[in-house]
């Protein structure tokens, strides 16, 4: 009997033959991230989480590595995260003065805040983010780096800390001044003061010849 031929059916040896590409790729597509004008001033593993308000509750958007990155000409600094491998974009946000971080309750390797534009998505949306790290030393240097960051955008964005220093500086010049006007209309009463009393001897003596 002849054996049944299956094509389908697993045979003692496989058949692999090999084709060569009809195109061949000579060049390399370079990929370009938009990060490549910038420094990393932070890196370090972490998951992040959006809070949904339709439903209330948190949500995963991703773990991989959050960064700080400053652009090397403007030296703003921005927060951007991505996936593990995917590399899909799960927070892109500049990094304000008015943003705060506030530790979650009943962890202290976590912190919650605000975003008012977060460009992961098109178009930007308003997020309240929250992002855990392995350990609370590792959540404490995030804290310390994005603190810097703040400070860093804020000497950028107008100069806020000299006008203050400016309005600190005219008041101390009056005071300075008003010290001074005390000291002379006082010495002015003194001299009034002492010349007085010398007229009244004279008129004693006035009065003894009369």
């Amino acid at each position: 009997m002849s054996e049944p031929t299956d094509a389908l059916a697993p045979r003692d040896e496989e058949h692999d033959p090999h084709f060569e590409p009809v195109i061949k790729l000579t060049e390399q597509v370079e990929t370009k991230t938009m990060e490549e004008d910038e420094d990393v001033l932070f890196k370090m593993r972490a998951k992040l989480f959006r809070f949904a308000t339709d439903s209330s509750e948190w949500k995963e958007r991703g773990t991989g590595d959050v960064r700080l990155l400053q652009h090397k000409e403007s030296k703003k600094v921005r927060l951007v995260m991505r996936r593990d491998k995917t590399y899909k974009v799960c927070a892109n946000h500049a990094i304000s003065s008015d943003m705060r971080l506030q530790p979650n309750i009943g962890s202290d390797r976590s912190w919650v805040w605000k975003v008012a534009a977060d460009y992961s998505e098109n178009p930007p949306t308003s997020e309240t983010l929250a992002i855990r790290f392995a350990n609370a030393e590792n959540a404490q240097q995030f804290k310390d780096a994005f603190e810097n960051a703040q400070t860093i955008n804020s000497g950028l964005t107008g100069g806020a800390a000299p006008a203050s220093e400016t309005k600190e500086a005219e008041p101390a010049a009056e005071k300075k001044d008003e010290p001074a006007e005390e000291k002379e209309s006082a010495e002015e009463k003194k001299e009034g003061a002492e010349e007085e009393p010398k007229e009244e001897p004279k008129a004693e003596e006035e009065k003894k010849e009369d």
